[in-house]
């Protein structure tokens, strides 16, 4: 019994000739680790809040402008059919909180906070405290988390009930409880409510479930009817919405094929995996690298499950169809599945110290990557400042603005008119970063609802004399040359600026610009 322990506590990093040194020694050694893993837990949280103070981009107005209805109008505002579970949780907050940027982005960042904290719990379950505490560092500095955990959308709450999942899949390991299968069941199903993408992470999840439990000689067998009983239940309400994404896919494709220069950045976290491949090198060096040791199945096949399936489904997709989506932000939901991959690797390295020196360096090197770079500060392409322009620019005469939507389900929609176009999402951002000047809506792309819109706004300018201004993003930068072109023969026009990639054009009436001159 005595050597099982003796080797026990070696495996773990403490030889027997350092179990000899006085008590005191121990504990000092023991606070200080856990006070440097707390700060390499706080330092990569504080990443989060790089660009917290950023304007939003444009799918956070989206947000706002689902919520900025009420409560009676967030579903009718959402345009597809479901049930929107984080823009009831958003107006909600913004009832009692206000809805300044900052405190727009709270919701996300105290739902990855508590995603943070499940990974751990989960994790600890499964290896040392330290290895546990790693997990969740590679998580909060993952790139999609950093980005996530301030953006006003719903993936960081879809990241929660993702981690919420796992450490009940893990718990149910150890328990013949009906209501954490159940639990289990809900936690799963409520993944989709957040986001529909997110359902690919299911296969994983149901992999796991029913090899922990068909495998369980103990377990009663009411579990396995018990969990998908109640994830059945509960996931009813989202089917018709993903009935609608599955049949309308094309209008919502516009990122190309991915590469697997990206699927290899996500799941080695860009050059960070270089810190990973030496720390492994060094424990093989001082034979510190514990190969010898039993392999456990089914954690290995947890980890792998919940990394890999997700992530190969949506690369798959986008490399065999022409859905494309394999997008940065959805990548989301195959990262608490990486973290606890780049522990479990870890845990093979019986050394505590080298486990605490591969921490701090990750941390070390993420956090100087972050707060040195005036990049990071930015958090997606905003209009905030173009139409702030614009709006100082269009006020003196009242001039009216056409505006190119950066939608591209935009292109397969009609377009509001007159006041309609203020209080639209396919112009979410000027719901959040208003305009007091009449504006014009066109789709994303030169189509022939543009150029009918265009040449009939163009044609009743002319006839006014009346100044206006232009602006778009760069997927519709040929529609601002296709503007610019058919008005030449009656209008100045000039580049007033590119604000964060939104080009301003201005159209002057060649008789007020003779007269100028």
């Amino acid at each position: 019994m005595e050597a099982s322990r003796v080797l026990s506590e070696t495996r773990a990093g403490a030889s027997p000739a350092r179990q000899a040194k006085p008590e005191g020694s121990r504990s000092f050694r023991d606070g200080a680790r856990y006070a440097l893993y707390a700060l390499a837990l706080a330092v990569s949280i504080s990443t989060w809040f790089i660009a917290i103070r950023a304007p939003l981009w444009l799918d956070e107005t989206i947000s706002f402008f689902v919520i900025k209805g009420g409560f009676s109008e967030i579903m009718s505002r959402q345009g597809w059919p479901g049930v929107p579970a984080y823009s009831y949780i958003l107006w909600l907050w913004t009832k009692a909180m206000g809805t300044a940027e900052i405190t727009l982005r709270i919701p996300s960042i105290l739902a990855m906070l508590g995603a943070a904290y499940l990974l751990y719990r989960a994790a600890r379950e499964l290896f040392d405290w330290d290895v546990a505490i790693i997990a969740a560092v590679v998580f909060c500095l993952h790139p999609i988390v950093i980005f996530e955990s301030i953006d006003v959308r719903p993936y960081a709450l879809g990241a929660l009930a993702i981690t919420l999942s796992i450490l009940t899949l893990v718990h149910l390991r150890r328990s013949n409880a009906n209501w954490l299968a159940a639990l289990f069941g809900l936690s799963a199903a409520c993944i989709v409510y957040f986001h529909f993408l997110f359902v690919v992470i299911l296969p994983a999840l149901a992999i796991c479930f029913f090899a922990l439990k068909i495998g369980d000689r103990k377990s009663s067998g009411r579990q396995l009817v018990v969990a998908p009983l109640a994830f059945a239940v509960a996931f009813l309400p989202v089917i018709p919405g993903l009935q609608y994404m599955f049949h309308t896919s094309g209008a919502h494709s516009f990122a190309g094929a991915p590469t697997l220069l990206e699927l290899g950045s996500t799941l080695a976290l860009r050059w960070l995996a270089f810190i990973l491949v030496g720390t492994v090198l060094v424990a093989a060096a001082t034979r510190r690298l514990d190969l010898q040791s039993h392999f456990e199945g089914w954690p290995i096949l947890l980890s792998a499950s919940l990394a890999l399936v997700p992530i190969l489904i949506l690369y798959g997709v986008s490399v065999g169809t022409s859905i494309r989506v394999f997008e940065f932000r959805y990548r989301l939901v195959a990262v608490p599945g990486i973290a606890l991959c780049w522990a479990l690797i870890v845990s093979r390295i019986d050394s505590r110290a080298l486990r605490l020196l591969f921490c701090m360096a990750i941390v070390a090197a993420t956090a100087y990557q972050y707060f040195d770079s005036p990049l990071f500060k930015l958090h997606g392409i905003t209009w905030k400042h173009a139409l702030e322009f614009v709006e100082t620019n269009a006020t003196a005469d009242n001039a009216p603005v056409l505006i190119c939507s950066d939608l591209p389900e935009a292109d397969h929609m009609p377009m509001p008119v007159g006041s309609a176009a203020k209080d639209s999402g396919i112009l979410a951002p000027i719901t959040y970063y208003k305009l007091s000047v009449p504006v014009v809506a066109l789709p994303r792309a030169l189509n022939h609802e543009a150029i009918r819109i265009g040449l009939q706004f163009m044609r009743e300018a002319a006839q006014r004399h009346e100044r206006f201004l232009a602006l778009a993003w760069e997927p519709s930068y040929e529609t601002l040359d296709w503007i610019a072109s058919n008005a030449s023969g009656t209008y100045d026009v000039r580049e007033l600026g590119v604000f964060d990639g939104i080009k301003v054009l201005e159209f002057v009436p060649r008789t007020q610009a003779d007269a100028s001159r």
